[in-house]
């Protein structure tokens, strides 16, 4: 009987811990679908973006700025993009093994890492040589602001010559189901990705046309950065969704099993006890 009430409590604890993942499940689903809604709603704004600086610049004999300045890749800022909280499957794994893959790509190489996410910092602050910044609670509080503070830092950077290169390493939302681990150059920015044989419709700009793009390349970096913060945060839900969902099926599976390891147990010391009256029956006769 012994073994009997121990099941019936690790069956209590299996149920306990099913009611808080499928909880979790559930609050995840609505965080998800409410960044999922800030990554449609992102996307067409930097498309658009994007092809305006393409407009502007189709109208410049030779596109100047700091910016589009290109130098030998010795110095570099690597940015790690993770998540302030575990229980998301293998989300923050998948970024930190392809940090540890670019730091021994980058070996020969001056590479300073800053964080993004508490993970990643816990995960690295005594693993990598030179730790740069650590933004806090940059989840908790959404808007285009956070991305433009980093956005300064980085192209402070940057103009300095602090750094050749910017990178940054994130999980992109892509479905419920998928998210793609990525890794970004965000500086220096390409002019071949402003480039491009379309035919636009002529404008008159005010103040001049050097002057606008000049104005509009550092807004787009502070345009991807929100980008990759908020594709970031929807793949972290996602991925913590599903890993709560799987916890849950695990959960429901292993109270079947003790379940039924419960009632073949109760059923043999019921069969036990039937033969030992039927014994003590028949002996009496």
């Amino acid at each position: 009987m012994a073994a009997i009430h121990n099941l019936r409590r690790r069956i209590k604890s299996v149920r306990n811990t099913r009611q808080i993942t499928r909880a979790m499940k559930l609050v995840s689903a609505a965080k998800m679908k409410r960044a999922q809604e800030r990554v449609y709603n992102a996307r067409p704004y930097a498309n658009k973006l994007q092809d305006v600086i393409r407009s502007v610049s189709s109208r410049l004999e030779v596109v100047d700025h700091p910016l589009l300045q290109t130098r030998t890749e010795q110095k570099i800022r690597l940015v790690v993009v993770s998540a302030d909280r575990g229980l998301c499957g293998s989300f923050n794994a998948v970024v930190f093994r392809r940090v540890l893959d670019l730091l021994e790509q980058w070996r020969d190489k001056d590479v300073v890492v800053d964080f993004i996410g508490k993970k990643g910092f816990e995960h690295f602050q005594k693993k990598v040589k030179s730790v740069g910044r650590n933004y806090k609670d940059v989840f908790g509080k959404f808007d285009p602001t956070v991305g433009a503070e980093i956005a300064a830092d980085l192209m402070n950077d940057f103009y300095s010559e602090a750094c050749d290169a910017v990178y940054v390493v994130y999980n992109e939302f892509k479905s419920v189901l998928q998210q793609n681990l990525i890794v970004e150059r965000l500086l220096p920015l390409v002019e071949e990705d402003f480039g491009g044989n379309e035919t636009f419709i002529p404008h008159l700009f005010e103040p001049s046309a050097d002057e606008v793009l000049q104005d509009l390349l550092p807004r787009y970096v502070e345009t991807q950065i929100f980008r990759v913060l908020i594709e970031s945060n929807a793949a972290e839900f996602a991925a913590r969704m599903m890993a709560m969902e799987a916890a849950t099926k695990n959960a429901t599976e292993m109270i079947d099993k003790l379940t039924l390891k419960m009632n073949k147990i109760r059923q043999a010391a019921i069969t036990t006890e039937i033969i030992e009256v039927v014994s003590g029956g028949q002996i009496s006769n």
